[in-house]
Protein backbone atom coordinates (compact mmCIF):
# COMPACT_ATOMS: atom_id res chain seq x y z
CA UNK A 1 0.00 0.00 0.00
CA UNK A 2 1.42 3.35 -1.01
CA UNK A 3 0.61 6.27 1.25
CA UNK A 4 0.92 9.97 0.69
CA UNK A 5 3.62 11.49 2.88
CA UNK A 6 2.39 13.69 5.73
CA UNK A 7 2.22 17.43 5.13
CA UNK A 8 4.80 19.38 7.12
CA UNK A 9 3.11 22.55 8.35
CA UNK A 10 6.01 23.87 10.37
CA UNK A 11 9.59 23.02 11.38
CA UNK A 12 11.21 24.51 14.48
CA UNK A 13 14.98 23.95 14.66
CA UNK A 14 17.32 23.75 17.65
CA UNK A 15 20.85 23.94 16.27
CA UNK A 16 22.78 23.43 19.50
CA UNK A 17 24.70 20.38 20.59
CA UNK A 18 25.98 17.48 18.49
CA UNK A 19 22.72 17.17 16.52
CA UNK A 20 20.39 19.61 14.81
CA UNK A 21 16.97 18.81 16.26
CA UNK A 22 13.79 19.61 14.34
CA UNK A 23 10.26 19.65 15.75
CA UNK A 24 7.84 18.82 12.93
CA UNK A 25 4.16 19.78 12.90
CA UNK A 26 2.70 17.04 10.66
CA UNK A 27 -0.69 16.33 9.12
CA UNK A 28 -1.34 12.77 7.96
CA UNK A 29 -3.56 11.75 5.05
CA UNK A 30 -6.41 10.88 7.42
CA UNK A 31 -6.38 14.44 8.82
CA UNK A 32 -4.63 13.54 12.11
CA UNK A 33 -2.00 16.05 13.26
CA UNK A 34 0.98 15.17 15.37
CA UNK A 35 4.32 16.58 16.44
CA UNK A 36 7.39 14.50 15.58
CA UNK A 37 10.99 15.21 16.37
CA UNK A 38 13.95 14.28 14.20
CA UNK A 39 17.70 14.63 14.57
CA UNK A 40 20.26 15.40 11.89
CA UNK A 41 23.86 14.53 12.65
CA UNK A 42 26.64 16.94 11.93
CA UNK A 43 29.13 15.93 9.29
CA UNK A 44 29.06 13.99 6.07
CA UNK A 45 27.87 10.54 7.13
CA UNK A 46 29.70 7.41 8.19
CA UNK A 47 31.07 4.12 6.92
CA UNK A 48 31.18 0.62 8.34
CA UNK A 49 33.76 -1.62 6.68
CA UNK A 50 33.73 -5.42 6.41
CA UNK A 51 37.39 -6.27 5.69
CA UNK A 52 37.87 -9.81 4.36
CA UNK A 53 41.30 -11.29 5.09
CA UNK A 54 40.44 -14.14 2.73
CA UNK A 55 37.26 -15.59 1.23
CA UNK A 56 36.17 -17.02 4.61
CA UNK A 57 37.60 -14.66 7.24
CA UNK A 58 36.50 -11.21 8.32
CA UNK A 59 38.79 -8.93 10.33
CA UNK A 60 37.19 -7.50 13.48
CA UNK A 61 38.62 -4.87 15.83
CA UNK A 62 38.33 -4.62 19.59
CA UNK A 63 38.19 -1.05 20.91
CA UNK A 64 37.03 0.84 23.95
CA UNK A 65 33.33 1.77 23.73
CA UNK A 66 32.60 4.72 26.02
CA UNK A 67 28.80 4.33 25.70
CA UNK A 68 28.87 0.94 27.46
CA UNK A 69 32.24 1.43 29.24
CA UNK A 70 33.85 -1.79 28.04
CA UNK A 71 35.95 -3.13 25.19
CA UNK A 72 33.70 -4.06 22.29
CA UNK A 73 34.36 -6.28 19.29
CA UNK A 74 33.12 -4.88 15.98
CA UNK A 75 33.91 -3.74 12.49
CA UNK A 76 36.06 -0.86 11.29
CA UNK A 77 33.91 2.27 11.19
CA UNK A 78 34.15 6.01 11.18
CA UNK A 79 33.05 9.36 9.82
CA UNK A 80 33.26 10.50 6.24
CA UNK A 81 35.42 13.62 6.14
CA UNK A 82 34.52 16.72 4.10
CA UNK A 83 35.32 16.14 0.43
CA UNK A 84 35.63 12.36 0.85
CA UNK A 85 33.57 9.76 -0.99
CA UNK A 86 32.32 6.79 1.07
CA UNK A 87 34.84 4.38 -0.50
CA UNK A 88 37.73 6.77 0.22
CA UNK A 89 36.59 7.09 3.83
CA UNK A 90 36.29 3.30 4.14
CA UNK A 91 39.85 2.74 2.91
CA UNK A 92 41.22 5.51 5.16
CA UNK A 93 39.42 4.15 8.23
CA UNK A 94 40.64 0.63 7.42
CA UNK A 95 44.24 1.88 7.29
CA UNK A 96 43.86 3.91 10.49
CA UNK A 97 42.10 1.27 12.60
CA UNK A 98 43.33 -2.06 11.23
CA UNK A 99 46.60 -1.27 9.45
CA UNK A 100 45.32 -2.50 6.08
CA UNK A 101 44.23 -0.96 2.81
CA UNK A 102 42.03 -2.68 0.23
CA UNK A 103 42.49 -3.01 -3.53
CA UNK A 104 38.78 -3.90 -3.87
CA UNK A 105 36.06 -1.81 -2.20
CA UNK A 106 32.35 -2.27 -2.91
CA UNK A 107 29.60 -0.16 -1.36
CA UNK A 108 26.74 -2.59 -0.77
CA UNK A 109 24.05 -0.34 0.69
CA UNK A 110 23.24 2.19 3.39
CA UNK A 111 22.11 1.33 6.92
CA UNK A 112 20.07 3.60 9.15
CA UNK A 113 20.20 3.56 12.93
CA UNK A 114 16.76 4.81 13.94
CA UNK A 115 14.98 6.09 10.81
CA UNK A 116 11.83 7.06 12.72
CA UNK A 117 13.67 9.97 14.29
CA UNK A 118 17.23 10.20 12.88
CA UNK A 119 18.44 11.08 9.38
CA UNK A 120 21.87 9.49 9.93
CA UNK A 121 22.89 6.81 7.42
CA UNK A 122 25.99 4.60 7.36
CA UNK A 123 27.51 3.32 4.12
CA UNK A 124 28.24 -0.43 4.26
CA UNK A 125 31.49 -1.23 2.41
CA UNK A 126 32.97 -4.64 1.62
CA UNK A 127 36.80 -4.52 1.52
CA UNK A 128 38.75 -7.33 -0.15
CA UNK A 129 42.25 -7.94 -1.48
CA UNK A 130 43.84 -6.38 1.60
CA UNK A 131 47.44 -5.19 1.87
CA UNK A 132 49.35 -3.87 4.90
CA UNK A 133 49.34 -0.08 5.24
CA UNK A 134 48.90 1.97 8.37
CA UNK A 135 47.82 5.60 8.66
CA UNK A 136 47.82 7.52 11.93
CA UNK A 137 44.33 7.63 13.39
CA UNK A 138 42.55 9.24 16.31
CA UNK A 139 42.40 6.13 18.51
CA UNK A 140 44.17 6.60 21.87
CA UNK A 141 45.61 3.06 21.74
CA UNK A 142 46.25 0.42 19.06
CA UNK A 143 43.16 -1.65 18.33
CA UNK A 144 43.29 -5.41 18.76
CA UNK A 145 42.68 -7.28 15.48
CA UNK A 146 40.51 -10.40 15.69
CA UNK A 147 40.06 -12.64 12.61
CA UNK A 148 36.69 -14.41 12.57
CA UNK A 149 35.36 -17.07 10.20
CA UNK A 150 32.25 -15.75 8.46
CA UNK A 151 30.55 -19.16 8.78
CA UNK A 152 30.80 -18.82 12.59
CA UNK A 153 28.55 -15.73 12.85
CA UNK A 154 26.14 -17.76 14.96
CA UNK A 155 28.82 -17.85 17.68
CA UNK A 156 29.85 -14.22 17.29
CA UNK A 157 26.33 -12.78 17.68
CA UNK A 158 25.93 -14.51 21.06
CA UNK A 159 29.01 -12.86 22.57
CA UNK A 160 28.36 -10.11 25.12
CA UNK A 161 31.23 -8.02 23.74
CA UNK A 162 29.74 -7.98 20.22
CA UNK A 163 26.58 -5.90 20.47
CA UNK A 164 26.72 -3.06 17.95
CA UNK A 165 23.74 -3.31 15.59
CA UNK A 166 25.50 -1.96 12.49
CA UNK A 167 28.26 -4.56 12.83
CA UNK A 168 25.77 -7.40 13.27
CA UNK A 169 23.64 -6.32 10.31
CA UNK A 170 26.68 -5.66 8.10
CA UNK A 171 28.12 -9.13 8.65
CA UNK A 172 24.88 -10.88 7.78
CA UNK A 173 24.41 -8.71 4.67
CA UNK A 174 27.99 -9.40 3.53
CA UNK A 175 27.66 -13.12 4.19
CA UNK A 176 24.57 -13.28 1.97
CA UNK A 177 26.14 -11.03 -0.68
CA UNK A 178 29.22 -13.27 -0.82
CA UNK A 179 27.02 -16.37 -1.18
CA UNK A 180 25.32 -14.78 -4.20
CA UNK A 181 28.37 -13.09 -5.79
CA UNK A 182 31.30 -15.20 -4.67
Amino acid sequence: MSRRLPIIHRIVEDDSGPYRVEDLDLEFSNGERRRFQRMHGRGHGAVVVVPMLDADTVLLVREYAAGVHRYELGLVKGRIDAGEAPLQAANRELKEEAGYGAHSLVELRQLTLAPTYMSHATHLVLARDLYPERLPGDEPEPLELVPWKIDALHELILREDFSEGRSIAALFIVREWLRMHG
